[in-house]
């Protein structure tokens, strides 16, 4: 009998319906700020369990920080540090320590308990100290920097480089020449602006060192001498990560510092990690709400602060016109910060030596700083994460795939399949304040900062020993991190489900939402 019977026919139409309803009810909960869905990231993890996250922006907890009375009417710098990468005695680790951020170490690491087994740790923290970039320096410096104590290390080798032809280490040696009649802008001196400095590169080491400490010495996660198939590191273009990161890899794996390590990094147009991939909507989106922006929310603080500016455009040759300068306080900020974390003193006027920058004019810069970081991050309202979520959601799309993948393979080795899947248990990223500041937006941190020299957050996965079920613990500062959307709330053993839906939801797995999301 041809065609479609009346019994059939309308069963047709019945999945069609049901279809379509999915569809309207999974928009709704996209737009709403809602998302629910049902996964299964791994074999251990139940089936049908539906996982409702909240995508929409919460508000951080109001502070000094953000608090724009305190920012210009305050004193000091809330007990922050800006002088030194080392504390002041009696000044307990965890301080916020703008030259040398705390991170995880041994002695304050928080263990977990024993019904738990660590299964992969994901590593992203900005760059160790540094010297100013050259668009920050003032049009004349007062006095020269020199980095003749350390050398930039610059080469290419030949793999293998067993049997071949071996390169020689060669590193940059700036100078000026007597025949070159233009003076650089800023300081004179032997340095790149930027540059990690020697302190920053010693920083490096240790920080390197201290995490060896925590994951192969305290926990016995990492295997004692680097092997690339299980333990990673990247990097983005700018060479400062690189830098960072030699240091960083001889701290972790000492007496292996003639051994070459590959440093991941993804092509300049399409890195995730800085980010440097184009994505106009989050742009466009800042720059309606953030520096440069005519945003009330924005010109308020910059107006308040006319004064300021004033005096310190007097002392320093800046033109009051220069929009670098004056759209943030951002390169006032790197410029006066990175002198004090070096102990260089504070600017004088060249055409007046008495005129200076003073101690108290530095720190209502270093409060406007943090006070402009919580605005741009956190303050601005639901503006704030989709401008992050954007930007910075390949990068959380890679880091919720390396979760998946380290369950699937933990899953597959007490399975005892074949199934090839990836060994890797540790992987690390060097970035920059621009990456950290977009990941704790993501995140929604309750108390946003501006992150300092070396800040970091930790993603670590476990596995219950009893009920098989996956959590990540999120370390910031070598502590659990506080967000203030409620799905994910103290970030300490949170099921990994929970976390991957969340970030899925704001790009997309495999960010699949992001060239939607980054279109005009």
């Amino acid at each position: 009998m041809n065609g479609i019977t009346p019994r059939r026919n309308t069963f047709i139409w019945l999945i069609a319906l049901i279809l379509v309803g999915y569809y309207v009810l999974t928009r709704f909960f996209e737009l709403t700020g809602s998302f629910s869905i049902t996964s299964s990231p791994s074999g251990t993890q139940a089936a049908d369990m539906a996982i409702s996250v909240d995508l929409s922006w919460h508000a951080p907890i109001s502070s000094n920080i953000n608090s724009l009375s305190s920012a210009i009417n305050g004193t000091g710098i809330y007990g922050f540090i800006f002088n030194s990468s080392t504390l002041p005695q009696g000044t307990p680790y965890g301080t916020y320590n703008w030259c040398n951020m705390p991170h995880v170490r041994r002695t304050e690491y928080p263990k977990v308990n024993s019904s738990y087994a660590l299964e992969y740790v994901e590593v992203i923290h900005r760059h160790h100290k540094r010297t100013p970039y050259a668009s920050n320096t003032f049009p004349v410096e007062s006095y020269p920097w020199y980095c003749d104590d350390e050398g930039l290390f610059y080469a290419g080798a030949p793999l293998p480089t067993h049997g071949a032809n071996q390169a020689a280490n060669t590193y940059w040696s700036v100078y000026t020449s007597t025949s070159n009649p233009l003076a650089p802008r800023g300081f004179n001196g032997t340095c790149q602006f930027p540059q990690i400095t020697r302190e920053g590169l010693d920083d490096s080491w240790q920080h390197g060192k201290d995490l060896y400490g925590v994951y192969h010495d305290l926990l016995g996660f990492l295997p004692k001498k680097y092997d690339p198939k299980v333990v990673s590191f990247r990097v983005t273009n700018n060479v400062i990560t690189s830098q960072v990161a030699s240091m960083l890899v001889s701290g972790m794996f000492r007496g292996e510092e003639h051994e070459n390590v590959p440093l991941l990094i993804q092509p300049s147009s399409i890195d995730s990690l800085e980010p440097a991939y184009s994505c106009s909507s989050a742009s466009n989106k800042f720059s309606s709400y953030g520096a440069g922006s005519s945003d009330p929310g924005w010109t308020a603080h910059l107006k308040a602060a006319s004064d300021l500016y004033a005096n310190l455009d007097a002392i320093s040759g800046v033109s009051p016109t220069d929009s670098g300068f004056h759209m943030s306080f951002d390169h006032y900020f790197d410029n006066l910060s990175a002198r004090l974390c070096h102990a260089k003193p504070l600017p004088c006027s060249i055409s007046n030596p008495s005129l200076c920058v003073t101690q108290k004019m530095a720190e209502e810069v270093f409060r406007l700083g943090q006070y402009e970081y919580s605005y741009l991050y956190r303050d601005a309202g639901a503006r704030t994460l989709e401008y992050t979520a954007a930007s910075y959601g390949i990068w959380i799309a890679e880091l919720a795939q390396n979760l998946r993948d380290a369950m699937h393979a933990t899953d597959s080795a007490s399975n005892g399949s074949k199934k090839k899947s990836s060994g890797m248990k540790y992987r690390h990223n060097v970035a920059h304040d621009g990456s950290v500041s977009r990941l704790l937006s993501i995140l929604q941190i309750e108390k946003m900062v501006w992150p300092g020299m070396g800040s970091e957050v930790v993603f670590e996965l476990y596995k219950g020993k009893k009920d098989q079920q996956y959590y990540v613990r999120v370390l910031w500062g070598g502590q659990v991190l506080k967000s203030s959307n409620p799905t994910l709330g103290v970030l300490d053993m949170v099921r990994a489900d929970i976390l991957i839906a969340y970030f899925d939801g704001l790009a997309g797995q495999g960010a699949k939402k992001i060239p939607g999301l980054c279109s005009v």
